[in-house]
């Protein structure tokens, strides 16, 4: 996001920018970007890096994508955070969300040779195949979780939802934990599939979303409405 209020001089993906052009016009978004100049004024550490704000969106324009994941807000360690829910960066250790989320995948999808696992946590490949990795909230503070909460990022993404439940057919939404379930309260059943389970952090993973199958369901689906299934064993 840039300091400016020009819908034309935020940087993000054409087909998103398009489709999006009225929410940088919005009161809202004009007092989101003054909280986050002030944050700046403040020296505050902000993640993920400002080109990284809007990842999700520009990593999977909104023509490709097929499934969408979403999360609640970035990670705010050192290092963590590059736009994308779930995901770090190359080389930084798992955070145990996405330990979980590994191990689902290998458990319903995994064969010898074909498991996730070691230091691979980066899921930009998944972007790039069409899973959109949407936070809630697109930016936090260093070492304070939700702290941009209610500062109008949430507005912003559930036009996200809205414009991909409207202007798209045949996606796989999967909604992990309350917060995202009632994020995606409005979505067209008819139109789309919904998968929903608990949040795979390890207070709530046990209740179950181990074992509820969400990948191999997500490709099946995609597959019976002649789409290419997602590779998810494909990380970095």
């Amino acid at each position: 996001m840039t300091d400016g209020a020009a819908t034309d001089r935020v940087r993000l993906e054409a087909s998103w920018k398009a489709a999006l052009a009225d929410q940088f016009e919005a009161a809202y978004m004009k007092k989101l970007r003054a909280f986050l100049l002030e944050q700046k004024q403040a020296r505050r550490v902000i993640y993920p890096k400002s080109e990284n704000i809007f990842a999700a969106l520009d990593l999977c324009p909104l023509d490709r994508t097929r499934v969408v994941i979403i999360g609640q807000d970035p990670y705010h360690g050192p290092d963590q955070a590059h736009g994308l829910c779930f995901s770090v960066q190359p080389g930084v250790q798992q955070p145990p969300s996405l330990v979980n989320i590994f191990k689902e995948i290998n458990d319903d999808l995994g064969a010898p040779g074909r498991r996730l696992g070691g230091d691979k946590g980066c899921l930009e490949p998944w972007a790039r195949q069409g899973v959109l990795l949407l936070n809630a909230v697109l930016t936090v503070e260093r070492g304070r979780a939700g702290s941009h909460q209610g500062r109008g990022w949430e507005v912003f993404t559930d036009s996200v939802v809205d414009v991909l439940n409207r202007e798209r057919e045949h996606l796989v939404f999967m909604l992990w934990g309350s917060y995202a379930q009632k994020k995606g309260a409005g979505i067209d059943r008819d139109r789309h599939l919904v998968l929903t389970a608990p949040h795979p952090s390890p207070l709530s993973a046990h209740r179950g979303f181990f074992g509820c199958r969400h990948f191999s369901k997500a490709n099946a689906y995609l597959e019976a409405h002649g789409l290419e299934p997602i590779d998810w064993f494909e990380v970095r």
